[in-house]
């Protein structure tokens, strides 16, 4: 192997690595069940973070609207208060929250398909922990989805 052999396997990660090395994993969500493409396939990371940017500009203006300071310092704290309570009782009935709807998204219970308040709770406490999120499976289901046994699709 040469030097630019070894910095392209470093560069593309050892998923891309081990791919040219011969091994097969297969689509994202193909061990769970799901298509490969369209309607029920899962959410790209893309996706997924327009949607989380959407319900937080929403939460923030709506933090800043409501609530008025000299300083806006209440409106910081509520800001995130809005928003976890927006993604668990959104989330916890419909599936999706505004930001999911407009980018064509749903957070579905693997098994039921319907998300369970106590499930979207569980799921909300784990993202905002932060790494949960960030630690994501090959089916690319971030680690706060597989605790609270969902997946995010596309619609």
């Amino acid at each position: 192997m040469d030097n630019r052999q070894a910095i392209g396997s470093w560069l593309s990660g050892p998923r891309a690595a081990m791919e040219e090395a011969g091994a097969d994993f297969g689509y994202r969500g193909e061990q769970l069940g799901l298509p490969k493409e369209g309607p029920g396939s899962i959410a790209r990371p893309g996706r997924r973070i327009g949607a989380l940017v959407v319900d937080w500009g929403l939460c923030l203006l709506i933090a800043y609207s409501l609530i008025t300071d000299s300083y806006n310092r209440a409106a910081q704290v509520w800001a995130p208060l809005i928003f976890f309570a927006l993604i668990v009782l959104t989330v916890g009935t419909v599936g999706f929250t505004p930001g999911k709807r407009l980018f064509g998204l749903r957070v579905v219970a693997l098994g039921t398909g319907r998300v369970s308040p106590l499930r979207a709770l569980v799921r909300t406490v784990l993202l905002f922990l932060a790494i949960p999120a960030l630690i994501w499976d090959r089916d690319g289901r971030g680690l706060h989805d597989r605790l609270a046994g969902t997946v995010e699709i596309r619609l």
